[in-house]
């Protein structure tokens, strides 16, 4: 039923919960697992205060950063037994879910019910909320 799950990860303790239930979804009929990590390209444009910060090494940075981590998620997603493999993108978190969704055929979206940082849900509006209210696949929501 859910062939191919796409799991986007801001790498916050209530997406890697997530992770644990994308390796149950195996038993239910699972086989691929997209991970994705996307790198907001809102945090990389600020006021000319900051001009001297070298924001080309900033992304450089996160780049490497979530291709360790998300090396990480797909090895353990492969001890699992599903087959995995993950991408970076960079722009709106919700809007490269819902690209990579559709781009990607996926069955299902599993996504943390919070990301990392509460505050900017606060105002900018939660990305699992509008990735639900957009979505044209199912999404399972894991709560903290």
């Amino acid at each position: 039923m859910f062939d191919h799950i796409l799991y986007p990860t801001d790498f916050s303790d209530v997406s890697m919960k997530a992770m644990s239930y994308v390796k149950q979804l195996k038993d239910a009929g699972a086989k691929k697992v997209t991970v994705l990590h996307v790198i907001d390209d809102r945090t990389l444009v600020v006021p000319d205060v900051f001009s001297g910060i070298d924001f080309m090494a900033v992304e450089n940075e996160l780049r490497r950063i979530a291709d360790e981590e998300c090396n990480k998620i797909v090895e353990q997603l492969r001890e699992s037994g599903l087959e995995a493999w993950f991408k970076i993108e960079k722009g709106v978190p919700f809007r490269e879910i819902i690209r990579v969704a559709k781009e990607d055929d996926v069955s299902l979206i599993v996504i943390g019910s919070h990301g990392k940082s509460n505050i900017e849900e606060m105002l900018l509006g939660s990305v699992s909320e509008k990735v639900i209210r957009k979505a044209v696949r199912p999404v399972l929501v894991v709560k903290r």
